[in-house]
């Protein structure tokens, strides 16, 4: 099992940039392709971004794609997404995820999730 602790959320204004943390305690690190998704107020889940095992493969959201960059560090249990050019649509809060078996699952179901932090970005 695996435990994740989002931290970083806040409120920021348009154009600002906010560095959300996930901190992973449990099993081993590096064996999870992690991801962030968001929910927005009265909207479902989405998917936001995925790191592979390794941190050599990331994927995107089209609506987060060349403004948002996720990272990780196996060696400190930990992963990062660094969110530039906010906009109000990009309010929501923020999950961290976790999956032991591919990044398809990961984006579907993945097996374990954060708390969630919230980001507000206002206009």
């Amino acid at each position: 099992q695996v435990q994740l602790v989002e931290s970083g959320g806040g409120v920021v204004q348009a154009g600002g940039s906010l560095r959300l943390s996930c901190a992973a305690s449990g099993r081993t690190f590096s064996n999870y392709v992690m991801g962030w998704f968001r929910q927005a107020p009265g909207k479902g889940r989405e998917f936001v971004a995925g790191i592979s095992v390794s941190g050599g493969s990331t994927w995107y959201a089209d609506s987060v794609k060349g403004r948002f960059t996720t990272s990780r560090d196996n060696a400190k249990n930990a992963v990062w997404m660094q969110m530039n050019s906010l906009r109000p649509e990009d309010t929501a809060v923020y999950y961290c995820a976790a999956d032991p078996r591919s990044s398809l699952l990961l984006r579907t179901t993945p097996v374990y999730w954060g708390q969630g932090t919230q980001v507000t970005v206002s206009s």
